[in-house]
């Protein structure tokens, strides 16, 4: 008889998941979303026409080869490798992102270059970081004051809505790559002509947008007896003698009966749903752990192109949004005289702008581009827009013993792993949270043990993980 497991999330993380299980014949594997197709945040749409995702995401070429065989493998030709032709503005000028060695000695602001350089010479002296770090120490002692307050401060109070000295420093760790003008130089002379290697400055797309991964391991679920279920929303997560044994569903009866659970949901939202309830100090700490929104802003053009960029970066605080991308661009979509530009406006779910409806925000998308020298002379055909609840989780300076008590507690549960980005309250990429699925799967038994020594060795290595940008 094989172990009945259910898995919470369908994006990648929860279908890579169940996909790893359902290949070993063991188990009979059930996945819950409660949204109305697969992805998650990593998903996507269809509008005119053109594939366009939640936001502007990228497969990058850092993922484990086992993970990129298995999509290469599912999405054949339609898997791309594209070249990354992005732009940040920066003091009213733009800078070609990836950065290029070339087009920053054209096109950086001379100020700002003086300015970075002398910072560079400071560097020097090797200021320590003293024991009170923040997000905004850790950067400016290592990228210098002039690239922090010109680029990633602000761009920091953008997207998750606080100021930089609130933040942990961990969300300098984990969310920059670049986080030291040594590290910075390297990625720029890593463009260099001999230096550079086939993947350099490129990245892996779906022909049919992003969340063309998804729905392949979805599909490859279903040839493996998986049973996706989609607008299903859990109610409670039962426990018995300390082992998860239930999985409600709202307008489902009986419920599950499981031995195992994976989660990928957010892990405050597991903690609220498991039955008995947990202490309360543990519920406390979930309402604690806080994430920043995200709307997403589509204005559909009558128009071929827009620009021929894939990605524009707005750190200053005198445009509203954070990015703004162009799907077309990504995937060699062949739509004819269209074309659809998504803009990303992290916010609060108590903000106007989360309240406000399409006009108005197709409104202020057009004024912000217009600021920023971008003008929009094509026909607007029309505005829609996405509402992303939990979009990035914020490291504020309290968050890690808030989440460590979760952590823990979830972790004396029998039958229980919580993973992925939601689930581990992470900031990754998708590569990232594949890589947590498939040592999810890994560390579990036929008979829905999970090997905790094993999976605490992964854990180790996911707080590595640094987000690619």
């Amino acid at each position: 008889m094989r172990t009945p497991v259910a898995v919470l999330g369908a994006g990648p993380a929860g279908l890579g998941a169940a996909l790893r299980l359902a290949e070993r014949g063991a188990f009979h594997v059930t996945v819950v979303e409660k949204g109305p197709a697969v992805g998650g945040n990593a998903g996507g749409f269809e509008l005119d026409g053109v594939p366009v995702d939640y936001g502007s995401h990228r497969l990058h070429p850092a993922s484990r080869p086992e993970i990129l065989s298995d999509i290469q493998r599912m999405l054949g030709d339609d898997l791309l490798l594209r070249p990354r032709h992005g732009r940040i503005r920066l003091r009213g000028r733009w800078i070609h992102f990836p950065l290029k060695p070339v087009d920053l000695l054209l096109h950086l602001p001379p100020s700002f270059s003086l300015g970075a350089a002398a910072d560079a010479l400071r560097k020097l002296l090797k200021r320590s970081i003293d024991n009170d770090a923040t997000f905004a120490t850790v950067l400016e002692a290592g990228l210098g004051r002039t690239i922090c307050r010109d680029f990633y401060f602000p761009y920091a109070r953008k997207i998750w809505g606080v100021a930089p000295e609130e933040l942990d420093p961990v969300q300098a760790h984990r969310r920059v790559s670049a986080g030291s003008v040594g590290k910075m130089v390297r990625k720029v002379l890593n463009a260099l002509p001999g230096v550079r290697t086939e993947h350099t400055g490129r990245f892996f797309y779906p022909r049919g947008g992003f969340g063309q991964i998804s729905r392949a391991y979805s599909d490859a679920c279903g040839t493996r007896g998986v049973d996706v279920k989609l607008d299903c929303r859990v109610d409670s997560v039962g426990l018995c003698s300390g082992r998860v044994n239930s999985v409600s569903i709202a307008g489902v009866s009986p419920p599950l009966d499981v031995r195992l659970l994976l989660s990928t949901i957010p892990l405050p939202a597991l903690v609220e749903l498991i039955h008995p309830r947990a202490p309360s100090d543990v519920l406390h700490s979930a309402r604690a752990l806080v994430y920043r929104s995200m709307l997403l802003v589509y204005l559909v053009l009558e128009t071929d192109r827009f620009t021929e960029f894939d990605a524009h970066y707005f750190p200053g605080l005198d445009v509203s949004i954070t990015r703004l991308s162009e799907p077309k661009n990504y995937g060699l979509c062949d739509a004819s005289g269209v074309t659809v530009l998504c803009a990303e406006l992290p916010c609060s779910t108590d903000s106007h702008w989360w309240r406000a409806g399409e006009s108005e925000l197709g409104s202020l998308v057009l004024r912000d581009l217009e600021t920023a020298g971008l003008r929009v002379n094509a026909k607007v055909r029309r505005v829609v827009v996405r509402r992303l609840a939990q979009a990035y989780p914020i490291y504020t300076r309290s968050y890690r013993e808030h989440f460590d008590r979760l952590d823990q507690w979830v972790g004396t549960i029998d039958g229980l792993l919580t993973f992925g980005r939601q689930g581990l309250f992470a900031h990754d990429n998708t590569h990232h949270t594949l890589a947590m699925a498939y040592a999810a799967a890994e560390c579990v038994s036929d008979s829905g043990t999970i090997d905790r020594s094993r999976w605490a060795v992964h854990r180790a290595e996911f707080e590595s993980h640094i987000v690619e940008d």
